[in-house]
C-alpha cells in the first residue's frame, strides 16, 4: 500500500463505507473531490445518491460507490509499476490524439508540452482514477482548437464497411445457416433459431474492432466463434420473453465501434418481442457512437429506421414509457463521453436502466466496470466482448434485494384504485382525492404520515357517502418518487374525482389538535402549497378541471403553488429550492 492510504483499508470496492474511520473518510472525500465525483460538490453535474441507486444496490447509505473495478480499485491503492502502467497507456493515446488533430508541427509542439505539464500534475494527485484521467487528458486536447468530433469519419467509414460486409453472401450465409438440431415444436424451434441468430450478431458485433482493422477472422476461426457465441449465450435462454409478452432491454454500445452490428443485433431483439433502449455517447470517445451519427449517416438511419432519438437528458418516467409504447426502438445518450461511468450519467440513462428488465452490455470496458466490481446491481446483466481468447460472455443476476416494478406493475396498481373510484360512482358516492405534505419539510416525513392519517379518519367520520383516496394509504415495500408519481398521475387523470381538496393551514392545525399536540415552528404556516408534489398535483388537477369542469378544487388558490413542479430524481420529497 501506498503511505497516504489509511490503514485497514478495505480490499473490495463493496466494502467501502463512509463513516467507519475519520481518516479513510478524509481519504475517501479526497478521492471523490479529486475525480469530480462528489455530489455535493458539483450537484447539477454528479449523479444523486437517488439516482445512484436506480443503477447500484448499495447495502445502506454509508456504503459508497466507486466507478471502476475491484482489480483498478487495488492498484490505485497499491501505486507503483501497475498503476504507472495504466497512466502510461492513457499518456499513449492522448499523444496519438495529439499528433492526428494538430495542424502543424508548432502546433503539435504546443499541445503537447501542454498536455505534459497537466499530465504531471494529474499524476501528483495519485488518487485520479486511470478512467477520469483519460477524460481529463482527452478534454485538454479537444479544448485547444475547433477539432470538431475527431473520429467522425473513421466512423462513418467504418460503418459503411460494416454494412456491406453484413450484406455480403459470404457472412449472411454463416448468419442465416440452420442449426443442426431444433426443438419438436414450433414455438420452441422459432425461439431457438432467433436466440442462436442473435448469439452469432453479438458475436459479429464483439469482434468488430479487429473487422475494422483487419477484416474477418478466417472461415474456420470464425465458425469456432459462432458456436461458442451459441453456448454461451445459454445464460441469456432464462431472460428471454415468449412469445406473448413484452420486455425490455438495455443495449450498452462500446468505444470500439461496431455500431451496424449492434442494430442488427437490436433488430433481432425486436423480433423476439423486447423493446430496445440503445444507450451511445453524448459525444466524441473514440469509436463510440453518438446520437449525431445516428442521425447524420446514412447507413445508420437505414439500419435505425423506424427508431426514435430522444436527446432530452433528463426525461420523466412518464415520458420515458410512452416511448416506449409508442416505439420498438429508442435511443438515448447515457449523457457522458468516456468509459461508463454512473456518478455522471444522465437521468435519462438512469431511467432506462431502471425501466430494463435486463442490460446487455458490449465490450471489455463495460465488462470490467460491471463484472469486475464486487458492487451488486439492480438488473440483470449481460456482458459480451472479444479478448486473445475470442469470444467471451458473461451473466451476472441482479442483486437479490432490488426490487423491479415495471410500468405494467404500477398501472395494475393505478388502475386498483381507479376500479375502487369507479365502484364508488356506481354507489352514487362523491369521489375526494386529498393532496397533503408529505416529504417537504426535512426529517417530518413520519409525523405527516400521522397527521393525515389523524385528518383522513377525522373527515371519513364526519362525511356521508364519501370515498377519500390518499397515496399514503397505498405505498407499497420498493415503490421509489418516480414510481409514485406514474402510478398517481394515472388515479389522478382518470376522470373520476369528483374534489380535488389540497392540505391547508386549517388543515394542518387541526391535524396537530387531534393528536393532542401543539403545532412545532417547522409546521406553522404550512400548507399544500409548500410542497413540490402538491405543486405538480395542482398543475395537474387544473388540467383535469379543463376536461372535467364539474370536478371542484378546494383548498389554497392555485395562483399560490409557486414552487418547483417536479421531485428530484427518485426522491419521495422535494428536491432542494437554490436560493437566489
Amino acid at each position: 500500500m501506498r503511505d497516504d492510504i489509511p490503514r485497514g483499508m478495505p480490499l473490495r470496492a463493496a466494502d467501502i463505507r463512509h463513516g467507519a474511520d475519520a481518516v479513510l473518510d478524509a481519504w475517501l472525500y479526497g478521492l471523490l473531490i479529486d475525480n469530480n465525483l462528489a455530489y455535493r460538490m458539483n450537484p447539477d453535474l454528479i449523479a444523486s445518491p437517488e439516482q445512484l441507486d436506480f443503477i447500484v444496490q448499495r447495502r445502506r447509505d454509508s456504503q459508497v460507490y466507486l466507478p471502476c473495478s475491484d482489480a483498478t480499485f487495488a492498484v490505485l491503492c497499491k501505486g507503483g509499476a501497475e498503476l504507472r502502467a495504466q497512466q502510461g497507456r492513457v499518456w499513449r493515446v492522448v499523444m496519438r490524439l495529439v499528433r492526428e488533430v494538430a495542424p502543424s508541427r508548432e502546433m503539435r509542439r504546443r499541445l503537447i508540452a501542454f498536455c505534459r505539464n497537466r499530465f504531471r500534475h494529474y499524476l501528483r494527485l495519485e488518487t485520479l482514477l486511470p478512467t477520469r484521467l483519460m477524460k481529463r487528458m482527452t478534454n485538454l486536447v479537444l479544448a485547444q482548437g475547433e477539432w470538431g468530433d475527431l473520429w467522425r469519419d473513421r466512423r462513418l467509414a467504418a460503418n459503411a464497411a460494416q454494412s456491406a460486409l453484413l450484406e455480403s453472401p459470404a457472412v449472411r450465409k454463416k448468419l442465416d445457416a440452420m442449426p443442426e438440431r431444433l426443438p419438436g415444436d414450433m414455438p420452441s424451434a422459432r425461439r431457438e433459431m432467433r436466440l442462436r441468430e442473435l448469439a452469432r450478431l453479438l458475436c459479429l458485433s464483439a469482434f468488430s474492432r479487429r473487422i475494422n482493422e483487419r477484416g474477418l477472422p478466417p472461415d474456420e476461426e470464425f465458425d469456432r466463434e459462432l458456436a461458442r457465441a451459441e453456448e454461451l449465450l445459454c445464460h441469456l435462454r432464462g431472460s428471454l420473453p415468449d412469445e406473448t409478452s413484452e420486455r425490455i432491454v438495455l443495449f450498452i454500445c462500446d468505444a470500439d465501434g461496431g455500431i451496424v452490428f449492434d442494430l442488427a443485433a437490436t433488430r433481432c431483439l425486436v423480433s423476439m418481442g423486447f423493446k430496445v433502449i440503445v444507450a451511445l455517447k453524448e459525444d466524441f470517445y473514440f469509436y463510440a457512437p453518438t446520437l449525431d451519427d445516428i442521425e447524420g449517416d446514412p447507413v445508420l438511419e437505414r439500419w435505425a429506421r423506424k427508431a426514435h432519438i430522444e436527446r432530452e437528458s433528463r426525461l420523466s418516467k412518464n415520458d420515458l414509457v410512452r416511448l416506449l409504447r409508442e416505439n420498438d426502438v429508442l435511443f438515448i445518450s447515457d449523457g457522458t463521453r468516456e468509459r461508463l461511468n454512473f456518478y455522471r450519467t444522465s437521468i435519462t440513462f438512469a431511467r432506462a436502466w431502471k425501466e430494463a428488465d435486463i442490460v446487455l452490455s458490449k465490450g471489455w470496458r463495460n465488462a470490467d466496470m460491471l463484472l469486475g466490481t464486487s458492487h451488486e446491481f439492480t438488473r440483470d446483466i449481460f456482458c459480451f466482448w472479444q479478448d486473445e481468447e475470442g469470444f467471451q460472455a458473461s451473466f451476472r443476476r441482479r442483486a437479490a434485494e432490488a426490487h423491479k416494478f415495471s410500468a405494467q406493475d404500477i398501472a395494475d396498481r393505478a388502475d386498483a384504485v381507479i376500479a375502487g373510484m369507479r365502484q364508488a360512482h356506481a354507489e352514487n358516492k362523491t369521489v375526494m382525492f386529498y393532496s397533503c405534505i408529505i416529504g417537504s419539510i426535512p426529517g417530518q416525513t413520519a409525523t405527516a404520515i400521522a397527521l393525515v392519517r389523524a385528518f383522513l379518519d377525522s373527515l371519513r367520520a364526519s362525511m356521508d357517502n364519501v370515498l377519500i383516496v390518499n397515496p399514503t394509504e397505498y405505498f407499497a415495500e420498493g415503490m421509489d418518487g418516480d414510481d409514485l408519481m406514474f402510478m398517481w398521475e394515472r388515479v389522478q387523470r382518470s376522470g373520476y374525482i369528483d374534489i380535488w381538496r389540497f392540505q391547508t393551514v386549517d388543515d394542518i392545525e387541526r391535524s396537530f389538535a387531534l393528536l393532542g399536540r401543539k403545532v412545532p415552528p417547522e409546521w406553522v404556516g404550512k400548507d399544500a402549497t409548500y410542497s413540490t408534489g402538491c405543486t405538480k398535483e395542482m398543475r395537474i388537477a387544473q388540467d383535469v378541471q379543463r376536461v372535467n369542469r364539474e370536478m371542484q378544487i378546494i383548498g389554497p388558490a392555485p395562483s399560490l403553488f409557486r414552487r418547483r413542479g417536479e421531485y428530484g430524481v427518485g426522491k419521495y420529497f422535494d428536491a432542494s429550492i437554490v436560493r437566489r
